[in-house]
Order: structure tokens, then C-alpha cells, then sequence
């Protein structure tokens, strides 16, 4: 276990991220310099370094109410501004799904989404698009006191009529729990916020971290976005029990529903046994106490189905009071630091392994193309230098066959242009072929295909065919897309090989792409989407039909946002594969135009033959010495990306 809080974790990874960048950045400005560089791969070069920059760590916080949430998140992310942050207080105070993050091109703020947005079926990531559809409010980031005012806005209510509440899904008169809200005047209290977002020039969420705040089981069911989207999308999820409550059904309820399913081969999802000091008693021995706790943990590992070691004990209370007052004896009580520790050791190395293995990937790739350029350049000049220094002492004729040979070449490859372009041809009519299984007009297609299919038909039957209809059009499309890469990459392969063994052009192995993740999600959401079916068939005919058209617009949305990514990626796939050919055959065709050119001048006049040598041995020396170049700007990168952390941080300081 590293003896580091998470804050000094994630501060080295911000940094390990900040020096590879540096050096991809190095790469790419050496290519401009050496005139290597060209608008694909310069294109790809600043796509890896906005990456790394853009780059997101996402911490979701869940736990039903009054389980300390928000006082864990103050203790572990907030302490350093000495009192608390977001509101903490006894009951419920988080109404609403919350985001805190730090987006640098809007001022600090606090941006609240009307509950009554939920009367309609447009997801909240939709709205996320639309500003003047959220109430914002300016945080004074210059005053705790005013801040923590501001925030108190996501704690907000309002009373609304059953029928109001129902409209909005937060209501149903056969669910007792629900009748349970209704007060003496016959109204419910509903959160008046759909969703908050608070943009916060905190160093941390500066540097990419994005804490999610989650109110609970009501809007985790209800709110299918966080079903879908944001709690599979967290690289850790904070589970949050009380001691002095215990695993309560509630707890199990979302436990069982919402995050075991998704533990299957994810790191970083922490149970946290919360409020341990409901159990200090003066009157008892420290052992004794200890012994509770450990009882405890030995409960709720055995509920959850978990081993001991993954439950947690902590009383966020008291390490928050302890870091405020530089209280050590009473963080160490509070176990605070064993909960940070093995959070940033679940978290930041998993999350580090995955911008590894994709950097490294495609630095490897732009990489073996550059050393393949310069290759082909250093053969080119050993040629033309075998030729040229055969000239030495020979007479007219045989310049005259030399200059015939290189222009019978020339002409040779020129032929082979033509098949080349053929190829530009066939590459573009298939890539439009994967575009017409991959692209965004397809998928919106099928999206407003099943949507008109839902509402024709509103009865169980006719809503589940035309999802399980939506789900095998989607897997039919992929596994076309991935059948159609594969036709690509042999074609590509099998031209690549034609080229080499006919015109000397160095033969690249097409990289691989394949669709295999795409699948994989929508067989996420697919069981998602038929677990939560279930429940849904057991409401009467209006209300199954009302919250299945709002599960399917948001899964519509997380299925589209899915195929926006394989886009880019197959766009990039595609680009990938060809420029390696065009800029070896451009590259082939600019030496072939020099050879002939040179010999042209030795025939006209042999003095020059010395001086044509001499250049082209310049030429090959400062070939030699862009590939040592080369060499260092490739050992810096694979150093930046192995380094450990801890190296990191020494070297950033």
C-alpha cells in the first residue's frame, strides 16, 4: 500500500501526464524541424497531446441518505479550506445528482437544471449542450462562507401535487414508500433541481479529477443517466454504509442493482463503513471498540458478499476536524488515511495503465513510420551513391545507360502510380462502406426507427420488441463495421506487400482496430436495459410506457455518444493505414525525380559527378544523425511512460 493520500497521488499522476505530453511535444516540433513532419501525422500528434490534457478522472460517491456522504467527500478533497465545503448536515442535504468539476473557460459557477425538465424525455447530457436551460449561479471563490451559501442551493425542494410528482417520476401511488411522502395537504416534496454542475478552480479538479455526488436510490432509479452513463463511466465508485444504521435494505438495494454488476474486471470500486464514532465510548477499552467495528465490517462484508479487507471503517467527522486542526492523533483514529491510501493505490495506477498502453500504442506506430521514412531516404541516397561513385572514369555511353536505366524506373513506377490510385479509390468506396455500418446517420436512423415503434405500440409486448429490435440492429451494424476493417486491413496488407517486392517501398503492417469495446458496452447496456425491464413490466400500461421512453432516450444517447467515439477512431484507423503508403510513394517518387535529375547534370557536364557525390554523402550524414535523433526522442518518450510516479513528482519539483 503506498503511503500517499490520494490528493498526492493524483498531483504526481497530473505530472507524469504534463511531462509526456512534454515530450510528444518535443517529437512533433523535431518533425516540423526536420521538414519529417506531415498534416496526418502532426494531426495526430496534437490529438494525442489534447488527449493528455483533456484527460479525466471520475470519482462517484453513492450511499443513500444520511450516510455522510458529502462530510467524506469534504474530508478526503475539501479539508484545505478549513471548514466545510459542500453542505453536511443531519438528513438530507444532497437533492440532486452533482457534479464537481473545474471547466477553465467558464468562471466559477454553480449550474442547476430545473426538475421539470424531467417532464420530458431529454437526457441530461443533452441539456449540457443548452446553457440558458439551467439557473446559474457565480460562486465567490475568494469566501468560504459565500461559497458554502451558494452550494446550499442543491439541497433544495419544492411541494408539488401527486400528480405533478408522478409526471416527473418521482411519485407512484402504488409504491408504499412513495405514499410515505405525501404530507397532510396531500402534497410531496421533490428536489428542485434535476442535476447540478459546479464549476470549481479547485487544484485537483483543475487537474482533471470530476467528483460525482449521487442523492440515493430514488434518483439512481429514477434517473436512468446515472444507471447507463456516469456510474459505469467512473474509474471508482465510493459505496458509503453508516455504522450506527447498518446495512439497511435500501443499501442493498442499490448495492445489488447498481455497482456489483459492474465490478466484474473493474479496479476501485471501495465499500466505506462511515460513522465509526457513533461506537467511541470512554467507558470501553480501545480493543473493546475496535472489536464493534471489526464486528461490523465482518456484517457488512458478509451482506455485500465481500471479503473483509474491502470494507472500510472511517468516520469522515472527525478526520475532516482533525485535518482542519492539524489534529494527527485524532486522522489517525478516524481511519481517514487508510480509506486514501487505498483509494489512490485502486485508483491512479489502473487508471495510469489504460493512457499508457493508449499513448504508447500510437507512439509506436507514428514512431516505426518516421524510422520507415528515413530508412527509405538513406537506401535511396546508398543508390544513387553506388551509381554515381560507378561513374567515376566511365565514359558518355555509359552515363547515357546509366540515365536510361533510372528513367525506364521512373516510367516502371509511374505505372504502379496508377494502380496506386485505383487503390485510393477502392480504400474510399470501402471506408464509405464501414461509415454506412459505423456512421452517426445510421445510428440516429435506428434511433428514430425504434422510437416510432415505442410509441405505435405501448404495451409490454410492443416496447420490448422494439427495444430487443434497437439492441440487435446495433450488434448487426458493429459486427458488419468489424468484418469490413478486416477487409481493409487485407487489402491494405496485400498492396503494401505488391509495392514493396515491385518497387522497394519499405512493407508496414496495416495497425489493428477492432470493434470488440463497442460490443462489449452495448452488451453492458443491454443487461442493464433488461434488468431494469423487469420492474418495468410490472407498472400499469401509462407509467411503464412514460419511464421506458425515458430509459431508452438516455440509453439512446449513451449508444449514440458510443458511435461518436468509433467514428473518430475508425477515421483515425483509416488515416493511419494509408499514410504510411502516401508518403512513401510520395517520398519514392521525389528520389526517383532527384536521380534522374543528377544524372541528367553529370551527362551535360562531368565535373559536377564529384560534387553530387559529396552532396549526397552530406545527405546520408545528417540522415545518420536524425535517426540518433530519432533514437533519443523515442528513449525519452518510453522513459516518461514507464517512470513511477514518485520519479515523477522528484523530477517535477
Amino acid at each position: 500500500m503506498s503511503n500517499l493520500s490520494l490528493s498526492e497521488q493524483f498531483e504526481q499522476y497530473s505530472a507524469w501526464r504534463e511531462q509526456l505530453s512534454t515530450q510528444i511535444g518535443h517529437y512533433r516540433q523535431w518533425l516540423t524541424n526536420e521538414e519529417i513532419s506531415d498534416w496526418q501525422i502532426d494531426l495526430r500528434l496534437q490529438h494525442l497531446i489534447d488527449r493528455l490534457a483533456e484527460d479525466k478522472l471520475n470519482v462517484a460517491f453513492v450511499a443513500e441518505f444520511s450516510r455522510g456522504k458529502s462530510e467524506l467527500i469534504n474530508a478526503i478533497f475539501f479539508a484545505d479550506y478549513k471548514k466545510r465545503l459542500l453542505p453536511s448536515t443531519a438528513g438530507r442535504t444532497t437533492m440532486c445528482p452533482t457534479e464537481l468539476l473545474y471547466d477553465g473557460s467558464r468562471p466559477p459557477s454553480i449550474q442547476l437544471l430545473p426538475i421539470a425538465t424531467r417532464a420530458g424525455n431529454v437526457t441530461t447530457t443533452e441539456y449540457k449542450r443548452y446553457p440558458d436551460e439551467w439557473t446559474t449561479i457565480p460562486l465567490d471563490v475568494d469566501s468560504a462562507d459565500s461559497m458554502l451559501e451558494t452550494l446550499q442551493r442543491v439541497s433544495e425542494t419544492q411541494r408539488v401535487s401527486k400528480d405533478e410528482a408522478e409526471k416527473f417520476g418521482l411519485y407512484r401511488a402504488q409504491d408504499a414508500d412513495s405514499l410515505l411522502t405525501v404530507d397532510a395537504e396531500g402534497m410531496v416534496e421533490i428536489p428542485r433541481w434535476r442535476h447540478a454542475i459546479i464549476n470549481f478552480p479547485h487544484p485537483l479538479l483543475e487537474k482533471g479529477l470530476v467528483i460525482l455526488d449521487t442523492p440515493g436510490l430514488n434518483a439512481i432509479g429514477t434517473e436512468p443517466e446515472l444507471t447507463l452513463n456516469l456510474l459505469p463511466n467512473a474509474h471508482a465508485i465510493i459505496f458509503i454504509l453508516a455504522a450506527d444504521t447498518g446495512v439497511t435494505k435500501s443499501d442493498i438495494e442499490v448495492w445489488r442493482s447498481h455497482i456489483a454488476p459492474m465490478q466484474g474486471g473493474h479496479r476501485g470500486r471501495l465499500v466505506v463503513l462511515n460513522k465509526i464514532d457513533s461506537q467511541w465510548d470512554e467507558l470501553k477499552t480501545q480493543d473493546a471498540i475496535d472489536a464493534e467495528i471489526q464486528g461490523q465490517v465482518v456484517s457488512c462484508a458478509n451482506l455485500l458478499g465481500l471479503e473483509n479487507k474491502q470494507i472500510y471503517p472511517v468516520s469522515a467527522q472527525k478526520g475532516l476536524l482533525a485535518k482542519i486542526n492539524n489534529d494527527h492523533e485524532l486522522l489517525v483514529k478516524s481511519r481517514l488515511l487508510e480509506l486514501e491510501h487505498a483509494l489512490s493505490d485502486e485508483l491512479i495506477p489502473s487508471k495510469q495503465d489504460i493512457v499508457r498502453e493508449n499513448t504508447a500504442g500510437e507512439m509506436d506506430d507514428l514512431m516505426t513510420s518516421t524510422r520507415g521514412l528515413l530508412g527509405a531516404r538513406m537506401n535511396n541516397i546508398d543508390e544513387q551513391l553506388l551509381e554515381l561513385t560507378g561513374l567515376r572514369g566511365k565514359n558518355e555511353e555509359v552515363v547515357q545507360h546509366m540515365m536510361a536505366k533510372v528513367e525506364e524506373e521512373k516510367a516502371h513506377f509511374e505505372r504502379g502510380l496508377q494502380q496506386f490510385q485505383a487503390l485510393r479509390s477502392v480504400f474510399s468506396q470501402q471506408s464509405n462502406v464501414l461509415f454506412s455500418h459505423l456512421g452517426m446517420e445510421r445510428i440516429k436512423a435506428e434511433v428514430r426507427d425504434t422510437r416510432i415503434a415505442m410509441e405505435k405500440s405501448r404495451f409490454s409486448a410492443g416496447l420490448r420488441s422494439a427495444m430487443n429490435g434497437f439492441f440487435s440492429k446495433v450488434d448487426e451494424n458493429i459486427t458488419h463495421s468489424a468484418t469490413q476493417i478486416e477487409e481493409i486491413k487485407e487489402m491494405m496488407a496485400a498492396m503494401y506487400k505488391k509495392f514493396s517486392s515491385e518497387h522497394g517501398l519499405t512493407e508496414v503492417t496495416p495497425p489493428t482496430y477492432s470493434t470488440f469495446k463497442y460490443k462489449k458496452e452495448m452488451d453492458r447496456l443491454e443487461k442493464t436495459y433488461n434488468e431494469h425491464f423487469n420492474t418495468l413490466l410490472n407498472m400499469l400500461t401509462n407509467e411503464q410506457y412514460t419511464l421506458t421512453a425515458k430509459f431508452f432516450e438516455t440509453l439512446a444517447s449513451r449508444v449514440v455518444n458510443i458511435y461518436e467515439v468509433a467514428n473518430r477512431e475508425a477515421d483515425s484507423w483509416l488515416k493511419a493505414v494509408m499514410a504510411p503508403m502516401e508518403t512513401q510513394v510520395r517520398e519514392h517518387q521525389m528520389q526517383l525525380r532527384r536521380r534522374l535529375e543528377s544524372i541528367k547534370r553529370i551527362h551535360k557536364a562531368t565535373d559536377t559527378l564529384e560534387d553530387r557525390i559529396a552532396e549526397l554523402e552530406e545527405m546520408r550524414h545528417n540522415i545518420d544523425k536524425q535517426l540518433e535523433a530519432l533514437n533519443r526522442l523515442e528513449s525519452d518518450i518510453k522513459h516518461a511512460l514507464i517512470a513511477s510516479l514518485s520519479k515523477v513528482q522528484a523530477i517535477a519539483a
